[in-house]
């Protein structure tokens, strides 16, 4: 520990794993001692229960899968306690959150249920393809500034056959009720900004979210087409209906954009001249198609911010491609502008969490079968890396020769679990000790296990609620889309 005044940090640190401990239900202190293991573990996590042979560990392997087989941990509560934590924010002092679905790739578990097709990258350019397993919608609190730091307030698994954005939604509402329940946000404050990847609707997420202060900020697609506001109602002799709808604005369209309401340029370290034109109050064009379909008032129209952005270079030297931004507030100006492309460009610090997550806690690692397990254990990991952001301003840097010094307010989330061991002995550890008992029996000698584990069908995650299950007749090879 360094010379930083670690009272406080050190006291809130013991507090949040006491009521970590509490919200464990059943196998606690396997749990408990299972995800110190996680943080005092030497090198990335390989195998779960090679997890079992870490000091901090006392029990046996069979009491570690024992405790993530059949353990509880009472979730409510502890997002209750994830909210608590002091959260990082942007500079103008507004909450960002960023929401991404990471899969847990499961290709070869037929044995499991509740898996779905997930959409991920191939090693190929542009190779996309659909890999069956578990989806998690992780929801991140964003800092300012180029970091791998974020806040990760909630998880939570995407079954098959599920509406993605209404469950985005569902759990987006939980987070900001539970942050305005915890003093987090107050009346006066700025509205907390949602950042979007293009996966996601976000008008109609900004529509879902209307009643509570938050405003969304997604990326669009390229391709998209947006209607301009509707026009005065002017008498026409002839007769009709009223237009509904402005023109169109089409984003592959140069001539149809007119003149911008908002123009900036900023010169930055990385992409050189960064240029924002932004168009206020475009909306869509919405159908009783798809989510729109069992909505029974008149279609709204909602409208937002369109920002189209572009970088002089990227720091790879690929392609500067033009990025469309859609936000939900409007009459924006050219602070407001600045702001959201920034906090934009801060949601990819989410993909270093996720890294870490992986490579690091090994989150994907274990080959579990059931998807509570899973659940358990995602949920072990998330309050493993909130003890690492709580130990950030109390381990010391224990760095590899070939790494350069770091400040001790700027340690990276590895260095952080590097120095996690020599804090282990002075924070509190409220689990039991293990008490002696005798293996059984176990499986006769020579005899066979012949239970056959039960096979389940993979699930297709659409937007649109409706599930896919392969059919009987399916054959092995075929794209499950065409098939769809």
């Amino acid at each position: 520990m360094h010379h930083l005044d670690s009272g406080p940090a050190l006291g809130e640190l013991s507090g949040f794993r006491r009521e970590f401990h509490r919200c464990l239900t059943r196998r606690a202190d396997g749990l408990f001692e299972l995800a110190d293991a996680v943080l005092c573990a030497d090198g990335p996590v390989r195998t779960l229960v090679g997890l079992s042979l870490a000091p901090e560990h006392r029990r046996g392997h069979g009491g570690l899968y024992d405790a993530v087989n059949n353990g509880r941990i009472d979730t409510d509560r502890l997002r209750d306690a994830l909210a608590r934590l002091p959260l990082p924010r942007a500079a103008d002092g507004r909450l960002v959150l960023a929401v991404d679905v990471p899969p847990w790739l499961r290709p070869d578990g037929n044995t499991c249920p509740d898996r779905s097709f997930c959409h991920t990258y191939g090693r190929g350019h542009n190779e996309h393809r659909m890999i069956p397993g578990w989806p998690y919608s992780f929801v991140a609190a964003l800092e300012t500034g180029g970091t791998s730091w974020t806040a990760l307030p909630d998880a939570a698994r995407l079954p098959p056959g599920a509406d993605a954005a209404a469950m985005t939604v569902a759990q987006l509402r939980g987070v900001v009720e539970r942050l305005i329940a915890a003093g987090q946000w107050r009346h006066g404050d700025p509205e907390i900004l949602v950042v979007l990847d293009a996966g996601y609707d976000a008008p109609r997420i900004a529509y879902l979210l209307a009643d509570l202060p938050v405003r969304v900020l997604g990326r669009m697609r390229s391709d998209r087409v947006l209607r301009r506001p509707t026009p005065p109602r002017v008498h026409n002799p002839l007769g009709g209906r009223f237009p509904k709808h402005g023109g169109e604005f089409v984003f592959g369209d140069p001539a149809t954009w007119g003149a911008e309401d908002v123009l900036t340029r900023t010169d930055t370290r990385l992409y050189g001249t960064a240029t924002a034109r932004a168009w206020n109050r475009l909306h869509s064009r919405l159908t009783r198609r798809n989510a729109w379909i069992d909505h029974t008032a008149p279609l709204p129209i909602i409208e937002g911010t369109v920002i189209r952005l572009t970088v002089e270079h990227l720091p790879s030297g690929g392609v500067n491609k033009p990025v469309w931004l859609w936000c939900s507030g409007i009459d924006a100006d050219t602070t407001e502008v600045d702001r959201w492309w920034r906090m934009f460009l801060r949601r990819f610090d989410i993909e270093h969490t996720f890294r870490m997550l992986k490579q690091t806690l090994g989150w994907t690692r274990p080959r579990l079968r059931d998807p509570d397990a899973a659940d358990r254990w995602t949920w072990l990991i998330l309050i493993v890396h909130a003890q690492l952001r709580l130990a950030r301003p109390l381990v010391a840097d224990l760095r590899h020769p070939w790494e350069r010094p770091a400040e001790p307010a700027k340690l990276t989330p590895a260095r952080v679990r590097r120095g996690f061991r020599n804090l282990h002995t002075k924070i509190a550890r409220p689990a039991a000790a293990p008490k002696p008992v005798r293996p059984g029996p176990g499986r006769p000698a020579g005899s066979k296990n012949r239970v056959v584990a039960q096979r389940f069908d993979v699930g297709l995650l659409l937007a649109t609620g409706q599930a896919y299950t392969r059919p009987a007749h399916h054959k092995k090879g075929t794209n499950p889309r065409r098939t769809a």
